[in-house]
């Protein structure tokens, strides 16, 4: 029984001993791999510089503490990777995050009193040196947009008043229903869309600077929604891709034959047709037959004047005749006196 115990005590002593070494290898381990680890960290900080001077300093503190950032460190090396691109692959991991949680925490910051994801105005002012018929034509042609714009792929015409479009911003790809609400021929147009990630809220007018020369005021709001539009919203990606479309217009509208485009004339109050573009094509060829047969009055006119004119000229040149034929009886009346 004495040797039983004997040797039970032996190998508890054994495996006490064992943990001993196992505990001291794995600290050893540990303090090894702090040194190269900073050693490398030194080195890092000779070739880049200052830059890498915090990153030191963070990795030999979370060695003291046994922080997140060694455990990353260590098990990616234990992975299989190079010590170089396993700190290296462990510092972008927590920038990333860094980026992510800072995104996040702006997007909150971002929302007003009420809630509401913070907006985004764009306001653009372009002069083309054409009519302001011919400029408001084109506008109100949306299915040509898709072939001078790059951030329009396509739109389809539901209705005088309604239209789909999709569009691209980047690498994001998004749809939209948009509403005319007002449009006043030559003067503005007024509309509304929604979609998915976004809605918008936007106003054109058109002003005649001169004859051949139109100025065009474009006015949107953006109210953003999904990661996306809101990461877009910081770089205001939305106002850069709708301010070189719009220069893309002033190009195409410049350069494109005035006798080919047919705009819609129609007119639009509170999201509803008051006039048909029909309706306003015949009250345009009356007012030009008017005015056509106002000018024909006027030439009539002027031809009556021209004859009153003639004739009035006529009686004055019989007027010396009558006086010439006077003076001749007056000499007549005189001989007839010396005769006597």
């Amino acid at each position: 029984m004495a040797d039983t115990k004997t040797d039970t005590d032996q190998a508890d002593t054994d495996q006490t001993d064992a943990k001993e070494q196992a505990g001291s290898g794995l600290d050893a381990l540990r303090d090894e791999l702090v040194d190269y680890l900073g050693a490398q960290a030194e080195n890092l900080v000779e070739k880049t510089g200052e830059k890498l001077s915090g990153l030191t300093q963070q990795l030999l503190d979370s060695a003291e503490n046994g922080g997140g950032f060694l455990t990353g460190v260590g098990s990616r090396i234990l992975g299989g990777e190079s010590p170089l691109k396993a700190l290296v692959s462990q510092k972008a991991g927590d920038v990333k995050d860094k980026v992510v949680e800072g995104a996040k925490s702006l997007f909150g910051k971002s929302k007003g009193k009420s809630g509401q994801a913070k907006i985004i105005n764009i306001i653009e002012v372009l002069d083309i040196g054409v009519p302001l018929r011919q400029a408001y034509d084109h506008w109100t042609q949306y299915d040509e947009f898709s072939g001078f714009s790059k951030g329009v792929q396509s739109v389809s015409q539901n209705d005088e008043v309604t239209s789909d479009w999709k569009l691209k911003v980047g690498p994001s790809k998004r749809s939209y229903k948009a509403t005319t609400q007002t449009q006043i021929p030559d003067d503005r147009i007024v509309w509304t869309s929604e979609g998915a990630k976004g809605t918008t809220r936007g106003c054109v007018t058109f002003h005649e600077i001169t004859p051949d020369l139109t100025r065009i005021v474009l006015v949107v709001v953006y109210s953003p929604a999904g990661f996306f539009e809101k990461t877009g919203n910081i770089w205001r990606a939305q106002g850069r891709r709708l301010r070189l479309d719009f220069k893309n217009f002033q190009r195409y509208v410049s350069f494109a034959d005035p006798d080919e485009v047919e705009g819609w004339r129609g007119e639009i109050r509170d999201g509803e047709v008051v006039r048909t573009h029909e309706e306003a094509m015949e009250e345009e060829q009356q007012q030009e037959g008017e005015e056509g047969e106002e000018g024909e009055g006027d030439e009539e006119e002027y031809e009556d004047e021209y004859d009153d004119g003639e004739e009035d000229g006529e009686e004055d040149e019989e007027a010396p005749d009558e006086e010439g034929d006077y003076e001749d009886e007056e000499e007549e009346d005189e001989e007839d006196e010396e005769e006597r």
